[in-house]
């Protein structure tokens, strides 16, 4: 069955990044136009181990939906137990699997980009992740285009992924040795893209409407998904979309705008109480609040009494004093 989010459609999703998408930022994204959402990945060691430490990652609300939640692992019959906990306990629109994190802590065991030098364990753990799941939640995966330079496998690791019986593909158009650095291969992606049968999701370097709609028209990706660009502007989503509907650049937010969307997703973050105590709260924020104030006039100067911040009387005072 086809996943109805791309049918007539060209979706755009919200990368799922540790630390950052959670369920306050996927409110502010879904409002902004992401149509399909993932959360921060959970390790499949951890959910078995201790689920209930570990569903706070997973949490979403009913209007985050289609929303799926990403997993990564490295042995087949873990990940199956575990994407059968979760997808019992959570019921998502889909279960991701993370074959492209590059960070060393989840590398370093066995997960994430380093399934792509052992294609054939990471065909066992898709495939044991879709038999266990069956006809109760679909599955998918995302991927680098390659460990490094000489081993770009993007092609054969879509097919193998295909085989498995995953239902989509997203491919982020770097290799792992090159972190967030240098440019995404968009021509390995739409090679990709017009070699499977199964939807496949461009990502990286999708950082304005235009970049949007150059994927939507020059490659065969069936939708895109924005990440770092989100994460700093998450408007983008609502600039993206007027422009693939009328060819309109929307204008980007005000400094006044701006301002006002710092103190709304840092009072939403401590009214959800998803971090527990205010300090706690602004602490998580801190780098939030840092990202959305590059380039609004005159913030360069209070940068580090953002990156201290310990109150929200704090930073309203930082904020509308220095700028109303």
């Amino acid at each position: 069955m086809a996943l109805p989010w791309f049918e007539h459609k060209f979706p755009l999703f919200l990368a799922p990044m540790a630390g950052v998408t959670d369920p306050i930022f996927r409110t502010l994204c879904k409002e902004a136009g992401a149509d399909v959402m993932e959360t921060e990945f959970v390790s499949a060691e951890g959910v078995l181990q201790a689920w209930h430490r570990n569903k706070k990652y997973v949490e979403f609300k009913q209007e985050h939906r289609p929303l799926g939640i990403q997993i990564f692992g490295s042995v087949p019959e873990h990940a199956a137990a575990a994407a059968r906990i979760i997808t019992d306990a959570m019921q998502p629109d889909f279960l991701d699997i993370n074959a492209g994190c590059p960070v060393p802590k989840v590398v370093g065991k066995n997960g994430g980009s380093s399934l792509l030098k052992d294609l054939p364990l990471l065909q066992r753990i898709a495939a044991a992740v879709v038999n266990e799941l069956g006809q109760d939640c679909p599955v998918t995966a995302k991927i680098r285009i390659g460990w490094d330079a000489e081993h770009i496998c993007a092609p054969e690791a879509c097919q193998r992924l295909q085989d498995a019986g995953v239902q989509s593909i997203t491919i982020h158009g770097r290799t792992r040795s090159q972190q967030y650095s240098g440019q995404a291969d968009w021509q390995m992606i739409d090679l990709c893209a017009g070699q499977c049968c199964i939807p496949i999701v461009g990502n990286g370097d999708i950082a304005s409407p235009q970049d949007v709609k150059q994927a939507r028209e020059s490659t065969a990706v069936s939708g895109v998904m924005i990440g770092r660009a989100a994460m700093n502007a998450p408007w983008l989503f609502a600039r993206a979309k007027k422009y693939l509907e009328s060819g309109e650049i929307a204008p980007e937010p005000t400094p006044e705008e701006r301002i006002h969307f710092m103190l709304r997703h840092t009072r939403m973050a401590l009214d959800s109480g998803h971090y527990g105590t205010e300090i706690a709260t602004m602490r998580a924020m801190r780098a939030r609040l840092l990202a959305y104030a590059k380039g609004i006039p005159g913030t360069k100067a209070i940068r580090p009494q953002l990156s201290r911040v310990g109150s929200y009387a704090e930073l309203e005072d930082m904020l509308l004093n220095r700028f109303h």
